[in-house]
C-alpha cells in the first residue's frame, strides 16, 4: 500500500515494516537546518536533550524525560551536513531506522525524513509524533519554540490511522 496526501506524507509497506516519508521545505541554510538536528542547544528546542555525536559510529543519544523514552543508538550514516542516520532504539530493541537528509536548493533546504517502523507496532502514533516535531523544528528554526503540539498530534494520529486502515 502506497498513500501521498498533501498533509499525510507517504506510507508504504515493506513485508514487516512500514516505510515512511516525511519531507519539508524550509526557507533556511543547509548548515543552519544540520545544525537543528546535531546540537544540543537546537534539538533540546524541537525534539529532547541529548548528543549526537558526528561521525559513523558516534552515539545518538536522545532524553525524553516526561515519557520516559530514552534512545541510545548509534550513528550508522554521517555525511555533514547532509546526511544523519540512526535507529530510534537502545540497546536490545528492534531497530527503527531514522534518516535526515538535508537538499540545499535555491529556497533554502529540502529536508527529506525516512522512518522504518516494524508493522506491529503502533504506526500512526509513530507517524503523527513525527509530524509533531516537525512543527516543532519549523516553530525552532524560526526562533519562536513551541511546546509539543499535543491536539495536532492526535488528529494527524487519527488521520493516519484512518489512511492505514482503509488502504
Amino acid at each position: 500500500m502506497t498513500e501521498i496526501n498533501e498533509e499525510l506524507d507517504t506510507v508504504k509497506r515493506v513485508n514487516s515494516i512500514y516505510k515512511v516519508r516525511l519531507e519539508r521545505m524550509l526557507a533556511h541554510d543547509q548548515r543552519a537546518v544540520w545544525a537543528m538536528l546535531t546540537q544540543p542547544s537546537r534539538m533540546i528546542d524541537w525534539l529532547a536533550p541529548g548528543e549526537i555525536e558526528k561521525r559513523k559510529g558516534g552515539a545518538a543519544k536522545l532524553n525524553f524525560v516526561d515519557s520516559g523514552i530514552v534512545i541510545d543508538s548509534t550513528i550508522t550514516e554521517f555525511d555533514e551536513p547532509r546526511l544523519l542516520e540512526y535507529s530510534w532504539s537502545s540497546p536490545g530493541e528492534r531497530l527503527r531506522p531514522v534518516r535526515w537528509e538535508l537538499t540545499a536548493n535555491a529556497q533554502g533546504t529540502r529536508l527529506t525524513l525516512d522512518l522504518g517502523i516494524p508493522a506491529d507496532e503502533d504506526v500512526a502514533r509513530s507517524c503523527a509524533g513525527w509530524e509533531a516535531h516537525l512543527m516543532m523544528l519549523l516553530a525552532a528554526i524560526e526562533g519562536v519554540p513551541i511546546k509539543f503540539p499535543f491536539e495536532r498530534f492526535q488528529a494527524t494520529r487519527e488521520a493516519y490511522n484512518t489512511m492505514l486502515t482503509s488502504g
